[in-house]
C-alpha cells in the first residue's frame, strides 16, 4: 500500500508498506516514512496512481517496486503478516536495479532476528 503522507506531504504517497516473500507470498514486515527525497516521492507517486488502485486514503499498488530498508531491529509482531516488524524503518533508496523475486525472504528476517536474539543473550553474560 501506498499512503497519503501529512503536512507538507498531504498530496503525495509517501508513507509505503514493504514486504518480504514467504514462498510465492509477499507479506508484510513494515511502514516507512522517511528516506527518499521529495524528487523521488513524486516519481513513485506518479507510478502508483498510474498502475494502483485507489482507496481514497492512498492506493493498493501492484508489489513491483523494490525498496531497501534500513532497520534498527528486527522484532517479533503479531500485527504484521510476516509475524515481524522492523523498528524505526527508513528508505535508504529505490532499487530499480532489482526484481520482485529478488528481494528479501522471511527465512533472511529469521536469520537476523535470531542473530540479535543471541547476540543480546551473549551480552546479558558478559
Amino acid at each position: 500500500f501506498a499512503q497519503f503522507g501529512n503536512g507538507k506531504r498531504r498530496g503525495v504517497l509517501s508513507d509505503l508498506t514493504f514486504a518480504v516473500r514467504r514462498d510465492d507470498e509477499l507479506v508484510n514486515i513494515g511502514k516507512a516514512y522517511s528516506g527518499l527525497t521529495d524528487a523521488e516521492i513524486a516519481m513513485l507517486t506518479e507510478r502508483f496512481k498510474a498502475n494502483g488502485e485507489s482507496l481514497g486514503w492512498g492506493y493498493r499498488v501492484a508489489p513491483d517496486t523494490v525498496l531497501e530498508i534500513a532497520f534498527d531491529r528486527i522484532q517479533e509482531s503479531k500485527r504484521h503478516k510476516s509475524g515481524y516488524a522492523m523498528r524505526f524503518p527508513r528508505i535508504v533508496r529505490i532499487r530499480d536495479d532489482k526484481t520482485v523475486a529478488e528481494i528479501s525472504t522471511i527465512d533472511e528476517v529469521r536469520r537476523i532476528y535470531e542473530g540479535q536474539l543471541a547476540r543480546e543473550a551473549g551480552n546479558r553474560e558478559s
